[in-house]
């Protein structure tokens, strides 16, 4: 059974810091690329960041200089570190492989962790 034990999220001010915590489970993730996605209220949900299959980290031009992404491969765990926030980082966040994994398939998504970026 495919899991994803997403942690974190909340309500933060302008230009603070939250930390996502992935840990995988149940599938093949060693050979996939994987990261966290969010979606906006009324926007389509777009990938933030990644680490690919190689160790290679990759983040959309939104995020970066202000969000680092680590993962621990063997373990099969993802962190998303977020500093410097801005109210359009509002968002549900959601841990996934790139491509999303797929159960049955259909793609599968854990619930996500709502960030409010708000003063």
């Amino acid at each position: 059974q495919v899991q994803f034990k997403e942690s974190g999220g909340g309500l933060v001010q302008p230009g603070g810091s939250q930390i996502l915590f992935c840990a995988a489970s149940g599938g093949l993730f060693s050979s996939a690329d994987m990261g966290w996605y969010r979606q906006a209220p009324g926007k389509e949900r777009q990938l933030v960041a990644k680490v690919t299959e190689g160790g290679q980290a990759i983040l959309a031009d939104s995020v970066l200089g202000r969000f680092i992404i680590e993962r621990d491969i063997a373990k099969n765990t993802v962190t998303l570190e977020m500093h410097s926030l801005k109210p359009e980082d509002t968002a549900v966040y959601y841990c996934n492989t790139d491509p999303p994994v797929r159960v049955n398939g259909l793609e599968f998504w854990a619930t996500g962790l709502p960030v409010t970026v708000s003063s």
